[in-house]
């Protein structure tokens, strides 16, 4: 049975198959509009550090065969076969895009959906139509992310721009455009260069012949459904995945074209699977070395001594190769030395519901999710876009049982479409996402946290603890809580005999039982003097279990 997502919604694949070898279907149209999608492989820090990794028209599948682009079929506007345990250790998210090539905005699309099939049967599906965006000319519809475990988040996040702006916003850089060189034309009717093997073997129903495949992969093993072709047939004309590859009504193959590669370097089409490999001196662009003649070399390699403000990289604004030679000193620059000095400092990238900035600084997108989030109170630093921040009180049982506790939460609801950043005395900020778990965290070790989670106020055994903080709040459902602490924090497994401070201690596994413990003797405290470590916290669960502690006792 499919599980339907919702902008903003995460589960692991663990949850929805057993299965790694997956396809992934897009559906998206609209009148007069035509779409490119694509897939992103990024690293840990969301950047397309390898170009090998995106996988498009034009380079239709990664090294080593993990993503691999499908085509039309099955009813979606376009597929990929995603083997999740032939993924490289570098690359930890995979992000599916839909951009518009030519004029239009994403508010003019029909209906649409991205979905999962495993074995031949759909496990989950994210619709949206274009009711949920505006003016943007792109959308990254959902990731596959590795968080201990591969997991699926379905995103929805309109982006400004087309392809070229969102390759930009992942790190990369787009060549020049230039007019590619002359190439033998393809049969009439014949599937194009770029397209998968299995469109060789597409049935008469699409209007062309058999194309000459004179070497085609061979077949995959496991990734058909049961009732797969022949062991003969190529693995992507296998309806691999969920149907009878009946072609959809207006559906078309991409028409091979001469048109130049936007991705590729000028003056020729690259070659199948080679995504920018550089065959002539082009200008500096999108994966290609600097070019020879280009004035601009490594300082101080087999180069004279620039003179005095000369900077080693084209001045911001500048055209790449432009001559800098012969700047007399002092000139301004265009702001340079301005632009590199914060780099360092600038935004982390948007496709998330909350976003780590620094290990100070946290954002959150009210727009992924639509849900409201609760915040500590005036722990907002910055925001974006329309937001409506109002008082969220706990009501009279609420505040009696706070002050009796000590676990009473000032907080502020913040709603609205936009982007919030939070930060509170420059404390050390970790969002911890729950899926349906649950964690024990002190009421002053929260800064902000989801709506939809549930909070109680829970009790903690024993005969008391110096201060009354005989209490803690225990957090369940699904979402994410920002948690605060006093410097790096170390995260310790549950063993018979954990004890800790029950000032340092921020947070543990709510399915912990914790008691107090008391190292009071009688002969011990006979004598003048006292350690300061009579009243500690016992922790006793079964393995898997944990304890979050901080270098600071409150």
């Amino acid at each position: 049975m499919s599980r339907e997502f919702q902008r903003g919604h995460k589960a692991r694949i663990s949850d929805l198959t057993a299965g790694t070898d997956l396809y992934v279907g897009v559906q998206i149209s609209g009148p007069g509009l035509t779409f490119d999608i694509s897939c992103f492989g990024l690293d840990a820090d969301e950047r397309l550090s390898d170009d090998r990794y995106f996988v498009f028209f034009n380079q239709p599948k990664t090294p080593e065969e993990s993503v691999q682009l499908l085509g039309a079929q099955a009813g979606d506007t376009e597929s990929f076969r995603v083997t999740l345990d032939r993924i490289p250790p570098q690359i930890r998210k995979l992000s599916f895009t839909a951009t518009l090539d030519g004029a239009g905005q994403m508010s003019q699309i029909a209906p649409g959906y991205l979905r999962i099939v495993a074995g031949g049967q759909e496990v989950a599906r994210y619709s949206f139509d274009g009711s949920e965006f505006s003016t943007e000319r792109a959308v990254m519809l959902g990731d596959f992310y590795l968080k201990d475990v591969w997991r699926f988040a379905a995103v929805g996040q309109g982006f400004d721009g087309g392809l070229d702006a969102l390759l930009k916003n992942f790190g990369g850089e787009v060549a020049e455009e230039e007019a590619p060189a002359a190439a033998p034309q393809p049969q009439p009717g014949a599937a194009p260069g770029f397209a998968p093997p299995a469109q060789a073997s597409a049935p008469p129903a699409f209007g062309a012949p058999p194309a000459p495949a004179p070497a085609p992969q061979p077949a995959a093993q496991g990734f058909a459904p049961p009732a797969g072709p022949s062991p003969a047939q190529p693995v992507h004309a296998a309806p691999t995945i969920v149907a009878p590859m009946t072609p959809p009504g207006g559906v078309q193959v991409p028409p091979p074209s001469p048109a130049p590669a936007p991705y590729g370097p000028p003056g020729q089409q690259p070659p199948y699977g080679q995504f920018g490999a550089p065959t002539a001196p082009p200008p500096p662009g999108y994966g290609q070395p600097q070019a020879p003649q280009a004035p601009t070399p490594p300082p101080g390699y087999g180069q004279p001594t620039p003179p005095p403000g000369y900077g080693q990289q084209p001045a911001f604004g500048q055209v790449p190769g432009q001559q800098t030679y012969g700047v007399p000193q002092g000139a301004p620059q265009g702001g340079a030395g301005v632009a590199a000095a914060l780099q360092q400092f600038k935004e982390t990238p948007a496709g998330q519901r909350w976003t780590q900035q620094n290990r100070k600084l946290v954002r959150v997108d009210l727009g992924v999710g639509g849900q409201p989030v609760l915040a500590r109170q005036g722990s907002m630093v910055l925001y974006q876009g329309k937001v409506d921040f109002s008082y969220k009180g706990a009501g009279f049982a609420g505040r009696i049982v706070g002050n009796a506790t000590g676990q009473e939460m000032q907080l502020m609801r913040c709603t609205g479409q936009g982007q919030v950043f939070l930060a509170e005395d420059s404390t050390m900020l970790h969002p911890i996402e729950l899926q349906g778990d649950g964690i024990c965290v002190s009421a002053e070790n929260v800064l902000a946290f989801d709506e939809s989670l549930q909070y109680e106020v829970r009790r903690i055994e024993g005969h008391g603890i110096p201060g009354g903080a005989l209490f803690t709040m225990q957090f369940t459902g699904t979402g994410t809580i920002v948690v605060k602490t006093h410097g790096t924090p170390v995260v310790l497994p549950v063993t018979p005999t954990t004890f800790a401070d029950c000032n340092a201690v921020v947070a543990w596994s709510a399915a912990a039982q914790v008691v107090v413990s008391s190292q009071v003797r009688m002969r011990r405290n006979a004598y003048p003097g006292d350690t300061g470590e009579s009243v500690n916290l016992q922790f006793r669960a079964a393995p898997g279990n944990f304890i979050v502690v901080q270098p600071y006792e409150v």
